[in-house]
């Protein structure tokens, strides 16, 4: 069966099920994610540099991962965090922030996850994980793909061709099905799992831009940390950092933007499509 159809859709099980086998199989999914679109495959260090090398990007470059809600808390170290920042009040913050939307989340890593899918910072050894929010249909397939591969967690990325690749200054993700078909129809396994009405998938999220994730970190050693705590923000993506400061205020949390945050992502430019 050809699985490269534009049939497929994120809130249908059957379609679900054929995806999540393609990518145990090794396949390279463009999946529906909250209110845009990125591509997840199996986390393993191949496919991995496969996807990098197809986007354009370096080879060797560090991946992030995703895992079904439940499984967030468990891809992380929490005895590597700063004393001072108790575990309880992050915690806190993800649940607030991954129950209403798509967010990003970078701290210690797990022992168990591959160097490929971490990034030494400041000397300590971090993980990004990037997830669409609990309310997104996307969730049961990330679910269904991992227990398929055998893993609790999958490898994301943006829904783009790398800006090393196009020279562009930003290559925003891709927010429209047939914009991710056409940046990746090199790819022969490429399976498009699309939101069903699109419109009403951006309509769903009206604080939210359709384009990459937030990033926050919550990794700095105690000796950069202050009182009250200062998280910062990594990458200012979707949703306003005023949004985020509002979730982590009453946790008696600060965010601060880092300095690769100073500009907000963009949202990608449709020839007569209007976000």
């Amino acid at each position: 069966m050809d699985v490269r159809t534009p049939h497929l859709y994120i809130d249908r099980p059957a379609d679900v099920a054929v995806a999540a086998r393609a990518l145990a199989d090794g396949a390279v999914v463009a999946a529906a994610f909250a209110n845009f679109y990125v591509i997840v495959t199996r986390p393993d260090a191949h496919t991995v540099r496969r996807v990098n090398l197809a986007k354009g990007r370096p080879a060797d470059q560090v991946g992030s991962i995703t895992a079904a809600a439940h499984r967030i808390p468990g891809m992380f170290d929490w005895s590597r965090l700063a004393p001072r920042l108790p575990e309880r009040r992050v915690r806190q913050l993800m649940d607030a922030l991954y129950g209403v939307g798509p967010f990003g989340f970078r701290g210690p890593a797990t022992d168990r996850l591959p160097d490929h899918l971490t990034q030494h910072d400041r000397g300590i050894r971090t993980t990004q994980v990037i997830a669409p929010g609990t309310r997104c249909p996307s969730n049961a397939f990330f679910e269904r793909a991992a227990a398929e591969a055998g893993v609790d967690h999958l490898y994301i990325t943006s829904a783009n061709r790398s800006r090393h690749l196009t020279g562009a200054a930003e290559e925003p993700a891709h927010w429209k099905a047939d914009g991710i078909a056409a940046d990746f129809a090199h790819l022969p396994d490429l399976v498009v799992v699309a939101h069903r009405d699109e419109a009403a998938a951006r309509a769903a999220y009206p604080a939210y831009l359709p384009t990459s994730v937030t990033l926050l970190s919550f990794h700095l050693p105690e000796g950069e940390w202050e009182e009250p705590p200062v998280l910062i923000v990594d990458r200012h993506g979707s949703l306003h950092v005023d949004e985020v400061r509002r979730a982590a205020a009453p946790l008696g949390l600060q965010v601060r933007l880092g300095g690769t945050a100073r500009q907000r992502l963009r949202v990608r430019g449709y020839a007569g499509a209007l976000v």
